[in-house]
């Protein structure tokens, strides 16, 4: 057999109209040039191991497009291809339907001679996940064995026996499968963590979900997985680990939200949440639940267990007293808008509580004579560790070009009450530097792609150079200058499809103030009305803002409802899956959205029938890390309005008005309910970005 294996079948036979997908998709497949000339600028940036940014608008079919040259690379040159895209909706696509199809239908051609019947057996994909979304079987049973005295109440141990029931039927060992439990979190004390991993020493390690996942890793030629998951191990990467397998080849679709994830990633954050978990699973209730009073010591010093609980007391007190004094900075001047600008602004007791509890379960690591119980204390102790350092480096704001900021809920000052969870985060103002040497710097191609990275359509016959242009904003934020870019345009028909209405009556968006005596909700409320009754429900309604979207929608419900038209509103709790299929269920429906709906929603046919946009997407103006960036580039001398904030907005505002249209059928309008979309010069540079034959039609004057 030869060592590589060189496929004779060009991509345009591929992918063409008489080729082996067409012959497996049957009647209803369409060659599409776009598609075609995309596949081949793929191959040839994945041949150079150079980098390229696509613009493929909706109806392209660009998981295809990359697909194909990518499986190519895998089987052809045996490389390896990772694959990230930002939403489970089409990684469940690439893994269950896209590639499967491909792996069955590309062949050699069979007229060649030389032609390898069996190379289709040597594409090996797999959806990659990371470690915590697998069950240990170990941890499982020693959870199990323990339950009387790791949980304090009883819908733990009833979820704790839903995860046994499922763990011994399940195939993969994921939470994809997982039934929903009362507490998610008991997954805590049952899952895959590196910490407490026995690796070969566990007698469950042939049959460990994570480490037959880990080994179908290293197989792998084709890996997929979500952004999170990538650019986690682009961070560790930085830092000297990792955990994806060296790789040739990167695409990253979705990649308009690429900034956004890969800052998150490069960043660092305490949370609330976390603290407490980590000490109430250490000892719960009034002290008699958890892990550390269950646990026995060789030598039966229980001395030793009390003093460490008696510090995971006091670090308990230390976290209380800082996050009350992070909620209480995050409600003055100082702080405006969460936004924290100096180090040491509040005090940290909880880093030095936190290190005196490492050494303690260390020291108790030492102790145990029970191995399983010596990696749970070690990974107990990582947890802990992790949590000081990263409350010492948010307090003294010691990583450089960082913004710092506060997430915090309620208001109060009662310290033993509940409230929403307080977050001390920072993240790069700039990510483009970091992205430049950890990803683009590096050995391998890099393909990004998505529906809407330019900020206009560009103009047949333009120059090159002006072409670029229209890229200019995400090459330049996520350090990609130079990159080669291609923008193109979607199959379908946008100026016979989609109707665009603006209207010019409605009052200017102020940020909580009014306007001639009608409030910006009162108007919106009324404007919608109207255009809900002119397409007979069928509306997606999108907010830039949940406030907003509750005050709209508190005025609506009922007038909606009694026309029988169900309103469906996006609230805390609230699935976006389940408003979606209840929202296809009924063809009157309107459904009120926020940030998530703008982008990743897929609803075809006569459901979908109006999006009615409320206000142009800008970012809003006190988000801390927007301030941060806006600063930064008014600091160089620029011009934060026009180089960033417009940019972002129109990315989004298209992304909002893609949701209409969403194959060769679908019809229907999109409602701009902002008049600066015309009455201000910039607004124009929204109505540039959408595709050819769509002109706005005005209303109210």
């Amino acid at each position: 057999m030869r060592a590589k294996h060189a496929m004779t079948t060009s991509i345009t036979n591929l992918l063409g109209s008489d080729g082996p997908i067409a012959r497996a998709l049957g009647e209803g497949y369409e060659p599409r040039p776009q598609q075609l000339e995309m596949a081949e600028r793929v191959a040839g940036a994945m041949a150079d191991k150079s980098h390229l940014l696509v613009e493929a608008g909706t109806g392209v079919g660009k998981s295809f497009a990359y697909l194909v040259p990518a499986i190519r690379r895998c089987l052809a040159n045996g490389e390896k291809v990772v694959v990230a895209t930002n939403t489970i909706a089409l990684q469940e696509q690439l893994v269950h339907r896209d590639i499967p199809l491909l792996a069955s239908t590309i062949n050699e051609d069979p007229d060649d001679p030389n032609a390898d019947p069996g190379w289709s057996g040597r594409l090996k994909p797999v959806l990659v996940k990371g470690r915590g979304n697998y069950v240990s079987i170990r941890r499982l049973k020693l959870a199990s064995g323990r339950q009387d005295k790791l949980f304090a109440d009883a819908g733990a141990k009833r979820s704790l026996h839903v995860i046994e029931d499922w763990a011994y039927d399940t195939e993969d060992g994921s939470l994809a499968t997982l039934p929903p439990i009362e507490r998610p979190g008991v997954w805590d004390k049952v899952q895959s963590d590196s910490g407490n991993c026995m690796g070969r020493r566990c007698p469950h390690y042939q049959e460990c979900f994570y480490q037959q996942a880990r080994r179908e890793m290293e197989q792998a030629n084709l890996l997929v997985c979500n952004h999170a998951l990538f650019f986690a191990d682009l961070a560790l990467r930085a830092r000297g680990s990792g955990m994806l397998p060296v790789y040739q080849h990167v695409i990253l679709d979705e990649a308009h939200g690429v900034e956004d994830v890969a800052a998150d990633h490069f960043g660092v954050r305490v949370t609330e949440g976390r603290v407490f978990h980590l000490l109430s699973s250490l000892v719960s209730g009034r002290g008699n639940k958890g892990f550390l009073p269950q646990l026995v010591i060789g030598s039966g010093d229980m001395g030793a267990v009390e003093r460490a609980i008696s510090l995971v007391r006091i670090a308990d007190a230390a976290a209380r007293d800082f996050f009350d004094e992070v909620l209480v900075l995050s409600q003055t001047d100082e702080a405006q808008g969460g936004r924290v600008r100096r180090a040491g602004a509040v005090d940290n007791p909880l880093t030095p509580a936190m290190n005196d509890l490492v050494i303690r379960l260390r020291s108790l690591r030492d102790e145990v004579q029970n191995d399983a119980d010596r990696f749970e204390l070690n990974a107990y102790a990582e947890r802990a560790t992790a949590i000081a350092n990263a409350a010492e480096v948010l307090v003294d704001q010691t990583v450089e070009g960082c913004c710092y900021w506060i997430e915090a809920g309620g208001s109060g000052d009662e310290r033993s009450r509940r409230r929403t969870n307080v977050t001390l985060a920072c993240s790069p103002i700039e990510v483009g530097p970091l992205l430049e040497e950890h990803l683009f710097g590096k050995e391998h191609s890099v393909i990004l792609t998505s529906a809407t990275l330019a900020t206009r359509t560009i103009e047949p016959d333009e120059p090159a150079e002006r072409a670029e242009t229209a890229f200019a904003h995400v090459l330049d934020r996520l350090g990609c200058e130079g990159a080669e870019t291609l923008q193109l345009g979607s199959p379908f028909e946008f100026g016979k499809q989609v109707e665009l209405f603006v209207d010019r009556s409605m009052p200017a968006p102020t940020y909580g103030g009014r306007t001639s005596g009608e409030s910006f909700e009162d108007a919106l409320a009324l404007r919608i009305m109207d255009h809900v009754a002119a397409t007979d429900g069928g509306a997606f309604v999108l907010f830039t803002s949940l406030r907003t979207l509750d005050l709209v929608a508190a005025r609506l419900e009922g007038p909606l409802e009694s026309l029988g038209h169900p309103a469906l509103v996006q609230r805390a709790g609230v699935s976006r899956t389940r408003l979606l299929d209840d929202f296809r269920a009924d063809p009157r429906s309107v459904l009120f959205g926020a940030a998530s709906f703008w982008q990743g929603v897929d609803v075809r046919g006569e459901a979908l029938r109006s999006v009615i946009i409320t206000r142009l997407p800008f970012d809003p103006p006190g988000r801390p890390l927007t301030e941060a960036r806006l600063e930064r580039i008014k600091e160089r001398g620029g011009d934060p309005f026009r180089e960033d904030s417009i940019p972002r907005a129109v990315i989004r505002f298209k992304q909002g008005f893609g949701r209409l249209v969403r194959s060769h059928t679908d019809t229907g309008r999109v409602v701009v309910l902002d008049p600066r979309i015309v009455t201000k010069s910039y607004g124009r540079k929204f109505i540039e970005s959408l595709p050819a034959g769509v002109d706005p039609v005005l209303l109210g004057g």
